[in-house]
């Protein structure tokens, strides 16, 4: 099975926990695509869609989907969207196409949020992917050498602008021990949008496709002993 397969096979297997006349979230990424792809054959199934980012929108669009903003929909039943790397505790790193920022906010505002990844994105521990930092664009070098301090080495996305017209830095060299405690650390430092580690709001189901089929972990697997 090739990487484009197992691709389509995690987004296929997303597609039975779409409630009927949910509000569905759309993450971004060449994962997310494939299932975005899958959506005219339920589209009796979506009341409405909210997008996290603009190339998202387009793919909708083209399918003849009617997005609708965050604002006007207010909660989103569940929330779809791939990862750079995931862990079995469910934590991520996500941005890197650079939509880091509006994925955490569709994702705060999820009830549920599913995670689709090939077994290429599943890790031990969190960092040997660059891990994206949204930052406004005139604390770049600020936030750099903040960072560099930390221990990472932040390299800036150049001739990149976020959707929200900020920049990206791309942190090499993170041993992303604690997740949780590292999100909240790189969240303090002053102009920085959010960063991509998808710890606090973790995913609530992962689906992971690989040669072998399909693994799913949810919440409650992580409750137990």
């Amino acid at each position: 099975m090739n990487q484009t397969q197992k691709k389509q096979l995690a987004a296929k297997s997303a597609l039975p926990y779409i409630p009927s006349g949910s509000t569905l979230g759309i993450g971004t990424g060449s994962t997310v695509n494939e299932f975005i792809d899958l959506l005219p054959s339920i589209t009796n199934q979506i009341e409405s869609i909210v997008s996290s980012s603009n190339a998202s929108t387009k793919r909708l669009e083209k399918l003849g989907f009617e997005v609708s903003s965050l604002n006007s929909v207010g909660d989103v039943d569940l929330y779809v969207d791939g990862a750079d790397e995931a862990t079995k505790h469910l934590h991520l790193v996500k941005g890197g196409g650079g939509a880091l920022t509006r994925e955490k906010i569709v994702a705060g505002a999820a009830k549920q949020f599913i995670c689709i990844i090939d077994d290429s994105k599943q890790v031990g521990v969190l960092g040997a992917f660059p891990l994206p930092v949204e930052v406004i664009p005139m604390a770049r070098s600020f936030v750099a050498r903040t960072l560099v301090k930390m221990g990472g080495q932040p390299v800036w996305r150049e001739n990149f602008v976020t959707d929200n017209g900020n920049h990206i830095l791309d942190v090499h060299n993170l041993e992303i021990l604690n997740p949780i405690e590292m999100e909240t650390q790189i969240n303090q430092i002053a102009g920085i949008v959010t960063v991509g580690i998808f710890a606090h709001r973790a995913a609530d189901i992962l689906i992971v496709s690989s040669d072998k089929g399909v693994t799913v972990t949810t919440t409650n697997d992580m409750s137990k002993p």
